[in-house]
């Protein structure tokens, strides 16, 4: 055999090895457990199906997943008392429906979030409920009664399952510059926000983020959306090592950004499994999402950075203790998520993470991550510290923020 016939043959036996890895991970880790979440669709369900009967003025309302564009001016053409109707009649519909106008979809979600709190207030003091089922619902009773702080933007709002939420951290109406965190497994309707993790969790990392922007170009109109609107794979199982979650997300994530208002440029900043989804989603999104940047990422389902067919920048970081490191970065099968954005033959622009811990530190205060994060943010890319201390990530760029 010529050592031309072995190259090929070795290269199938190191990706067999490879994902005899990814299994002996699978199985070791508890990443094949059951899958023990329930997605019934019982509250969205009854509310699309009351909207389907709905009409306003004599006309059938319109389809709700057709494009932001057309319903934006459905939404349009009523009147301000119209609107408001509809939103109180339909409150779950009109509170995720991608191109109604800002403020009724905060105003349907509150009602939604009132309704929500209400029902699992019974569910307390059900008899029916075990203990557990109790606690679960004084829980979500709890997170619902925090959403509606005066302050709170809700931008979209699911009760079904794990809960699906997104909310806004400034004037999204009149942002020069929009940011939105995609977060990774286990994000939910409780774990959206926790104070005793304060830099990890989606809304813990928009805030630090919204801060940090406002530090780095106080003259910038920010805005920053921590969206939770897809349903992650809970823990690091089956779902996780594949793109089933990531795939349907994408759709939910695309019609999020172009039912947004104005034209403000926008960036992805996308954690661990919120890279899988935002590298399933970068094809199909609109011109201005200008830059997508990965965190711990287990790969983005592409060999290259230019294979994600986008003209995004795409940015990439990863600190030291990051266990994310050891996953073979590999796609056999449908297992796995592809090559390693932060290594160099993959193409993405390299950031340093330096100050950050572990697989969930990276927006954490201080450090250069988030330093970075807000950088690209604002568009203040001189600014950037590279992975490797060189320009190279800089390459090209000049420095865009107000400040």
């Amino acid at each position: 055999m010529t050592s031309s016939d072995a190259s090929p043959q070795l290269d199938v036996w190191r990706a067999l090895v490879a994902l005899g890895v990814v299994f002996i991970m699978l199985a070791t880790t508890g990443w094949t457990a059951h899958n023990s979440r329930r997605d019934g669709g019982a509250p969205l369900k009854a509310a699309l199906a009351a909207w389907e009967d709905g009409h306003v003025q004599g006309r059938e309302l319109p389809d709700p997943q057709t494009s932001p564009r057309q319903l934006a001016r459905f939404f349009a053409s009523l009147t301000s008392d119209q609107r408001d109707r509809l939103a109180d009649r339909h409150p779950l519909v009109v509170g995720n429906m991608n191109g109604a106008p800002l403020t009724l979809r905060y105003r349907a979600n509150r009602t939604a979030l009132d309704a929500a709190r209400e029902a699992e207030s019974r569910r307390v003091r059900d008899d029916r409920l075990s203990p557990e089922g109790q606690r679960q619902a004084a829980r979500r009773m709890q997170r619902y009664a925090a959403f509606l702080h005066p302050d709170r933007r809700v931008l979209a709002f699911d009760p079904t399952g794990s809960g699906r939420i997104a909310e806004v951290l400034g004037d999204l109406a009149h942002a020069q510059r929009v940011s939105v965190i995609v977060p990774g497994v286990d994000t939910s309707l409780v774990t959206f926000e926790r104070p005793d993790r304060a830099h990890s969790t989606p809304l813990g990392m928009a805030r630090a983020l919204y801060d940090a922007e406002r530090a780095a170009a106080p003259g910038t109109r920010t805005a920053v959306i921590a969206w939770a609107d897809y349903t992650a794979p809970e823990g690091l199982g089956v779902e996780a090592a594949t793109a089933i979650r990531a795939r349907s997300g994408a759709i939910r994530l695309n019609a999020m950004v172009r039912g947004l208002p104005g034209r403000a440029e926008v960036a992805l900043y996308c954690h661990s499994y919120g890279s899988v989804l935002c590298g399933v989603a970068a094809p199909a999104l609109p011109s201005r999402v200008t830059d997508i940047a990965v965190a711990g990422s287990p790969g983005m389902r592409a060999d290259r950075a230019s294979h994600l067919d986008t003209r995004a920048r795409i940015w990439a970081t990863r600190d030291g203790d990051d266990w994310i490191e050891d996953v073979p970065h590999l796609e056999l099968g449908g297992i796995g998520h592809g090559a390693d954005p932060f290594s160099r033959a993959f193409g993405a622009r390299l950031l340093s993470a330096s100050g950050a811990d572990g697989h969930t530190g990276y927006f954490e205060p201080g450090t250069e991550s988030l330093s970075n994060f807000a950088e690209i943010g604002v568009g203040a890319f001189l600014g950037l510290r590279c992975a490797d201390r060189d320009d190279s990530c800089r390459s090209g760029l000049s420095s865009a923020a107000k400040v």
